[in-house]
Formats: C-alpha cells, sequence, structure tokens
C-alpha cells in the first residue's frame, strides 16, 4: 500500500463532506452560524485536489500539503482543526513510500489528538469526538487482533455510527429530561403559587377577625366607660340632692 490509498481516502471523504453539505448546514444552524457544510465541503476538496495533483509519494509528505490547502480554503474554527489533523497525522508517516495497515491507524489516533489537543476538546462535551474516538479504537483493535484494514475500517465506521446514535439518543433523552423538569417546576412554582395565595387569604381573614375583636374590645370597653360615666355622674347628682 502507497501514498495512494490516502489519496483515495480523502477522496472519499471529500466525496461525503459533498453528500451531506446541507445536514451538515442544517445542523450547525440549531447553535452555530450554518456554515459548516461549505467549510468541510470546500476544505476536504481542497485536501484532496491537492493530493491527488501532487504526485506525491511521500505519505507524510502528502497529507502535510494537504492539510496546508485546507487551512487556505477553509479558515474556520472547525477548517482549521481539520487541517491540522492532517498535517499532524502526515508527521507521523513522514517519510513513508510503502505503508503497513498500522500506519493508518496510527494515522487517525494522531489526527484525534491533534484535534483535541489544539481544540482543548474533552470525550464526552459533545463533540465530533465522541463519534470519531470508538471509531479508532475500533480500527486499533481490529488491526490487533489481526484484522485485515478492510475489516478493521468497516468496524471503525460501526461503532463510530454507534456512538453517533447513542450521543444522539443521549441528547433526546436530557432534552426530554430537561422539559420534564421545567414542567415540574412549573406546577411546583403554581402550587405553591396557590398555596401562598390560599395562605395570605386565609391570613387575611384571621387579621379581619382579630381587627373585628379588637373593635368589639373597644366599642365594649366605650360602653363600659360610658356606663361608669353615667353612674359617677348619676351618683353625683344624687349626692349633691340629698346635701
Amino acid at each position: 500500500m502507497d501514498a495512494s490509498y490516502l489519496v483515495k481516502m480523502l477522496g472519499e471523504i471529500s466525496k461525503t463532506m459533498d453528500e451531506n453539505r446541507e445536514r451538515l448546514i442544517e445542523l450547525d444552524s440549531v447553535a452555530g452560524d450554518g456554515d459548516l457544510g461549505l467549510t468541510m465541503t470546500k476544505g476536504f476538496r481542497a485536501a484532496y485536489d491537492t493530493a491527488e495533483a501532487s504526485g506525491e509519494a511521500d505519505a507524510g509528505r502528502l497529507l502535510y500539503n494537504a492539510g496546508k490547502a485546507m487551512s487556505s480554503a477553509a479558515p474556520s474554527t472547525m477548517g482549521t482543526l481539520m487541517a491540522l489533523g492532517l498535517m499532524q497525522g502526515g508527521k507521523v508517516l513522514k517519510g513513508k513510500t510503502d505503508l503497513a495497515d498500522e500506519d493508518i491507524a496510527a494515522f487517525f489516533a494522531t489526527y484525534e489528538e491533534a484535534v483535541m489537543t489544539r481544540g482543548k476538546a474533552k470525550l464526552g462535551e459533545k463533540t465530533f469526538l465522541d463519534g470519531f474516538d470508538p471509531g479508532v479504537k475500533a480500527m486499533k483493535g481490529a488491526l490487533d487482533a489481526g484484522d485485515s484494514l478492510a475489516e478493521a475500517t468497516k468496524k471503525a465506521a460501526e461503532a463510530a455510527e454507534e456512538a453517533a446514535r447513542s450521543a444522539e439518543k443521549a441528547s433526546k433523552d436530557a432534552g426530554k429530561s430537561a422539559e420534564k423538569a421545567g414542567k415540574n417546576a412549573e406546577e411546583t412554582a403554581e402550587r405553591a403559587s396557590k398555596e401562598i395565595g390560599k395562605s395570605s387569604r386565609q391570613a387575611g381573614e384571621e387579621a379581619e377577625g382579630a381587627t373585628k375583636k379588637v373593635q368589639g374590645g373597644i366599642e365594649a370597653l366605650s360602653s363600659a366607660l360610658a356606663a361608669a360615666g353615667v353612674a359617677m355622674a348619676a351618683k353625683e347628682i344624687a349626692e349633691a340632692l340629698y346635701d
């Protein structure tokens, strides 16, 4: 296997990006500026065209130059990360004109490491790495077990697809949980509001009752004072009459 394998690989990646251009735009529009489909299509097309036209036999130099072409064609954040992966992966294969199956696995492992390091990304942060990493590990594991590169590549694709589906399901489940939590919080707030309103009404009624009792007491006291005043006045009148 020589560097032509890498040219074919870049061609397949470019084709895949072309076929999924609108899908990538749609996904990126949810939380980004919607240019991912354009960036990936343009970037990997430049990488492939450069590699195909170069006639380069050195696998490392071929990938490095492909990465530089991609960096120029797609200077966005994602484009830069993908280009860096190609360039760093090229350094691992520098000087090689005859490639072993393990070299391809090493390239992908280095590609992933470069993206994680430069992008300061970690697994589990809902990036493309959550799908890419299982594929990288599956390929290495299959080759270590004695599988052919074709078999290892198939297992890598299956592992990556399964991881992507799991991530999508986890995201949907998280969304449902958040929605349920929000609904529960809303219901709890509504119940609390009703309880507060009920307590306020009860407190108001009790306050009103207390006020009435106080007013009644004041009226009774006033009546008592008035009666006492009348009695005192009557006594004074009687004493004056009997003097």
